[in-house]
Formats: C-alpha cells, structure tokens, sequence
C-alpha cells in the first residue's frame, strides 16, 4: 500500500508541475542546417513517388521534462523545395526504437530516412528525438505516451515557429505518423492534439504503424508467454522508463534477478547501448534457461502481480496508464501491421481497431500490410501505405488554389462508374490506381496521349490516380459510383 500511495503522489506532483511549466514549454531555441538532397537524389533512393528535393535542419526547442521541468529538447525538420512557392501541410513523425541516446534523426540516425522521405513527398516533417534523447537531458522515458506526445506536440510548435521564421509557409493540415514505438507515439500525439489543442491544430489524417498501443494487454500477454522472444531490452528499457515516470522501485534488483540485473543497471546508466543489452540478456537466459523467454528475468514477486488480471500493483497501472488504444480519433486513421511482426503482436493493431470503432471513431481501420512479413519488413510497405492513404488528403496550395501541375491534363468522368478517359498525357506517363488503404490496384505505361481505364472491376469507393510524367507527377481522387 505504501508504494501504491507513492505512485499516486508522485502522480499529482507530476501534474502540478506540468500545470506550471506550461508556459515554458514550446519555444524554438536554434536551428542548424544539416543538409539537402535534389529531387534526382530523392528519387533515386526512394523511387518514383517522391515530388522535390528536401533541405533538413537541427532543431532545438523547449518542452517539459518528465518532471515537468523545462528542459531543451531537440529534433529534425525536413523541408521540401520547389522551384515555385506553396503552403505546405505540417507532418509529424515519431521515430522508433532506437540504440542509444545519439541514435537520433537530428544526427541523421534512428531512422531519419523516413523523416526525409515525408518531406520528399511534400510535407513539412518534424521529427521529434524524444525526450532523454539528442540533446535532452535524463533517461529517454521509453514507450511513455505523455511525454510522448508533449516532444510531440512541441516540436510541431517549434517547427511551425521555425516556418514563420524561414519558411516555407505552412496551410492549415496536419498528418501524425510513426513506427514501431514511433506507432504509439503517433496514437499518444494524436489523442492529446484532439484532447487539448484543437485551437492550434487540427490533425487531417493519422497513420500509426506496428505500434504496441496495448501495453497492458497486447504486449503483456506476449511478453509473459512460455514462447522465445528475442528483443528482452524492450521488457528492461520499459521497466526503466515507467521507474522514472511513477518511482516503481528503489533498485533494478527489485524487479529483475540479479544475473540480469547488472546489465540492464549498465545501459540504464548509458554504459552500453540497447542493442549491447539486448544480445546480453539473450546470451544469459540462454545459458541459464536454454531458451531467451523473457518471464525468467523477473523477479518472482513481479511476475505474480503481472498475471494477476486482479492485482493493483504499480507496474499494472503504469502499464495501464500508457495504454493509447482506448479512445475515438475524429481525423480518418490507419492503423497500419504485419500479421508476422516477431517484436510487437500485430493484435495491438486489431485491438486498437476493434475499441476505436466501438467508442464511436468516423473512420478508424487496421490494415495488414503483409501477412508474411516481420517487424523490420513491414516497414517498407506499411509506409508506403500510410504515404498513399495521405495523398488521398494531403493539398500543396498555391495563393489561394490547390497546385495542380503545368499541363493540360484532363480525367473524367469523375465521379465514374464504368470508364474513366485521360486526356492529353505526357509521352512517359505511368499511371496507378490505389485504394485509400495503399494497395496498388493498376498500374500501367500510357501508350499516348489517351488512356481509359476500366474501374467497373473495382468496388465502388475513393481511389487515388498517380500520374506521373518526365516533369511531375499529381494525385487525382476519382470516386467510383455503381454501375449506371
């Protein structure tokens, strides 16, 4: 009881302080060019989809600790550029797990090629490092969904700062996105913005992706199993995380055995880096146990309260409290997985869904990106997906008009029901056909000027036309009625 008290007092303490550094927070302090690469360049290393070259720059800007104090935080922001001048939409993108504390995407690590690929697709992308990462001070609060969400939501006032500054100019659209860890936070960023800051942002479409948004459920079932498990550093770095968030425990030793317990004390303390722990504990349960099932870690005491669907104990509420499924997004979302993703279940996805639409949510789907395909496969697709499905949202605007490339192209009928007839293409024109879901479902090279493509195959709905040509490419909405 006496511990349970203290996490609930160390709760409200937190609270208060949040309360009162809230004015501190969401300044931009620097910035720092990092680069630049030409559309040839993106093209080359993303594919056809990209749109423009990208320009990349360090950000500093303040934010709350994650006890509440103002600390300065750091992060990425990837602008496009083109010839002429648009407004852009603003595109947050929350990194996954990564290795140490500078494996961040402001040094151009932990997965930044993601942030860049964002801006090559006409987004402003602001990647935030996290807190205890980059230049912020402390442990990085790992999988913790308000400090999650408050890196978040202050570095998009940093970056929109930072447009004000230098630009480009910004429209008034917002796309959250992230993998893997980078998955919850997205969910955690989206439900604060929709919660607390619908004056200052509205989000236009959301795709978390392969996310362990179920901490308590999802990710605890998996984690407890008598089944091999191969990334036991995420069950330490959890632990670590939630300890200094609500005080859980006085020594490492009071939820892990000791054999295990003197290296995740060395990463806590940034001896070695996750990877270095990850492998370490592998070894060892494989040599103590004969197989890496991460349960025999833990200490006994531990292990009871965590299969107790009944327990009060402090670790279940801050597993509980980090939770980010059980909510109704109001902007359209994609919960983007693999059914074969080894390091997190892919019923976090499922779940999430199933809740989601039953608090109410518009327009909530989870969609298997690839049934065959691992945690580190599924990044590729499922980013491509959630790419698509914004396109059918994203506008690049011009003064006051949507920008529309410089040829005479024309597509009707739209809405269509049976043919659907372009008109003056480009000689190289490649076009392709993808549901609001990503899933590609033509694609072909224009023979000439002229194409018609037959949509009575497909079920009535939205689909998005990419038309890309020697010197653009535009995204057309084309609505597929029923047969008249």
């Amino acid at each position: 009881m006496n511990t349970f008290n203290h996490y609930l007092k160390y709760l409200c303490l937190s609270a208060l302080l949040l309360l009162s550094q809230a004015a501190l927070a969401q300044d931009l302090v620097d910035f720092e060019f990092k680069g630049s690469q030409t559309l040839a360049q993106m093209q080359a290393q993303y594919g056809f989809l990209m749109q423009n070259g990208i320009e990349y720059y360090k950000i500093r800007y303040t934010t709350p600790d994650i006890n509440g104090v103002t600390d300065t935080a750091s992060g990425l922001i990837v602008l496009p550029v083109r010839e002429a001048e648009f407004q852009y939409p603003l595109l947050c993108y929350m990194h996954g797990t990564v290795d140490s504390k500078t494996d961040v995407p402001s040094n151009l690590a932990g997965g930044w090629e993601l942030a860049a690929a964002w801006g090559g697709l006409g987004y402003v992308a602001a990647a935030p490092d996290f807190l205890g990462l980059g230049d912020s001070r402390g442990f990085h609060p790992y999988v913790h969904a308000d400090t999650e969400a408050s890196a978040g939501i202050d570095m998009l006032f940093a970056a929109r700062a930072f447009c004000e500054s230098e630009g480009p100019a910004l429209n008034d659209q917002l796309f959250v996105t992230g993998y893997s860890q980078g998955g919850h936070a997205a969910a955690a960023v989206h439900r604060e913005l929709e919660a607390n800051y619908t004056d200052e942002f509205t989000v236009t479409a959301s795709a978390p992706m392969s996310g362990p948004y179920s901490i308590s459920g999802a990710m605890r079932s998996a984690l407890l199993s008598d089944e091999p498990y191969f990334y036991q550093g995420y069950l330490a770095y959890t632990a670590l995380s939630y300890n200094e968030a609500y005080g859980l425990f006085d020594s490492v030793e009071a939820y892990f055995k000791p054999p295990y317990a003197e290296p995740i004390e060395q990463f806590y303390q940034g001896a070695i880096t996750l990877s270095t722990l990850n492998s370490t504990l592998i070894d060892l349960l494989n040599t103590n146990e004969g197989a890496p099932i991460p349960r025999y870690m833990l200490q006994d005491s531990l292990l009871t309260a965590l299969e107790d669907e009944n327990s009060d104990h402090p670790i279940l509420q801050a597993l509980e409290a980090n939770d980010v499924y059980d909510w109704a997004p109001q902007a359209p979302t994609r919960l983007y997985y693999c059914t074969a993703d080894d390091q997190v279940a892919f019923t976090n996805s499922i779940l999430a869904d199933s809740v989601m639409n039953a608090n109410g949510a518009p327009d909530v789907l989870a969609v298997d990106a690839g049934t065959t395909l691992n945690h580190t496969e599924c990044i590729q697709p499922a980013t491509v997906a959630g790419a698509i499905f914004f396109l059918g949202y994203r506008e690049l605007i011009s003064n006051t008009s949507v920008f529309t490339p410089d040829w005479n192209l024309r597509v009707f009928p739209n809405p269509v029901s049976n043919i659907l007839h372009l008109r003056e293409l480009p000689s190289g024109t490649t076009l392709q056909l993808m549901n609001t879901n990503g899933q590609i479902m033509f694609e072909q090279i224009a023979a000439g000027p002229t194409a018609e493509l037959k949509m009575s195959p497909y079920p009535a709905g939205l689909y998005l036309l990419k038309i890309n040509t020697p010197t653009g490419s535009s995204t057309v909405k084309v609505l597929r009625t029923t047969n008249r």
